[in-house]
């Protein structure tokens, strides 16, 4: 039976926080150890430049996120790990996917929008003509299934137009990737329990922090009267769960129900139990940063795995169109 091929891809901006790892990273672990699916992740610092940023800060974003997703579990022998710039054959499939797409189709798109409507000043072509590069991230490995937050469900949409456009036109080429829509997890900021947890904004649990940290940044969540539930104290009744033992779940559980909860004592605990999990994942991404050429190695294997793959795509689309 043929594997099916997932791709994922993540921005570098930073550290990962909680909510990103349970929401993603986990399963990508998970799926990747299933052996059902040939999977290929990478890095999508192209994708980082449609917003301000230092040279500096992305290349230590960029190796940072790498690793990440290694000290998380990420294997370079059963996935393929890359850094979206070492495989220019995205870049070149952009173009093309670029000269498909009408104008009309990348203004409808919310994220182009929402960003915008914040930069009116300085909308770089980029942050509109991101889409196309999307698209090429995808369907230059020809997947069957994409993993995507609600807020990609637009973008892939799209993907699968341009799939269509260029088949209705050159030939079947590519497949219509189906959207494996991520279940959204309503891990929510610490101080303003409305909204999700995110890199920016009030301090995220990022899976790298120690302890203390853990406990300094929980000690600030909002919560309630003792005895009372609130948004805030929902969120974290929800870290308690994923992380600790089940028996010390319907402990906290039995005393928020009877009104004796002491929230003190559930942040301790949630910053415990998240230390201790992270703990390994914590010395692995040390040792990998502490070696950064070794680091670097490992994503340029990656992206020559990735490119094998891609170079025989792109090959067959230039081929399809005309180009010599």
């Amino acid at each position: 039976m043929k594997k099916e091929t997932i791709l994922s891809g993540i921005q570098a901006t930073g550290a990962l926080h909680i909510g990103n790892y349970l929401g993603a990273l986990k399963q990508f672990v998970e799926l990747q150890n299933s052996g059902t699916a040939e999977c290929y992740f990478f890095i999508a610092d192209l994708h980082s430049l449609t917003m301000p940023f230092e040279p500096k800060t992305l290349r230590a974003n960029t190796l940072e996120a790498a690793a990440e997703y290694l000290a998380a579990g990420i294997d370079p022998e059963k996935s393929t790990l890359f850094i979206q710039n070492q495989v220019p054959e995205h870049s070149e499939l952009a173009w093309i996917f670029s000269c498909l797409t009408s104008l009309g189709e990348l203004e409808r798109m919310t994220q182009y929008k929402d960003k915008s409507a914040l930069r009116k000043q300085s909308i770089n072509a980029g942050l509109l003509t991101y889409p196309a590069l999307m698209a090429a991230d995808i369907l230059i490995y020809k997947p069957t299934s994409v993993p995507v937050g609600e807020d990609q469900i637009q973008h892939l949409e799209l993907t699968r137009i341009i799939a269509r456009k260029f088949n209705n036109k050159f030939g079947e080429t590519f497949p219509e990737p189906k959207s494996n829509v991520q279940k959204p997890l309503r891990i929510k900021s610490l101080m303003h329990p409305e909204r999700k947890m995110s890199k920016t904004g009030d301090e995220p649990l990022l899976i790298s922090d120690e302890p203390e940290v853990l406990e300094r940044k929980l000690k600030k969540a909002v919560t309630a009267s003792e005895g009372q539930s609130s948004p805030g104290v929902e969120n974290l009744m929800q870290l308690l769960a994923f992380f600790a033992p089940d028996t010390e779940v319907k402990q906290f559980e039995s005393a928020l129900a009877d009104g004796s909860i002491k929230y003190s004592e559930l942040k301790i605990s949630i910053a415990s139990h998240i230390g201790g999990h992270f703990a390994e994942f914590r010395e692995k991404k040390k040792d990998l940063l502490a070696n950064s050429k070794r680091l670097q190695e490992i994503m340029a294997e990656g992206a020559k795995k990735a490119r094998a793959t891609a170079g025989r795509t792109l090959q067959e689309v230039k081929e399809k169109i005309g180009l010599i």
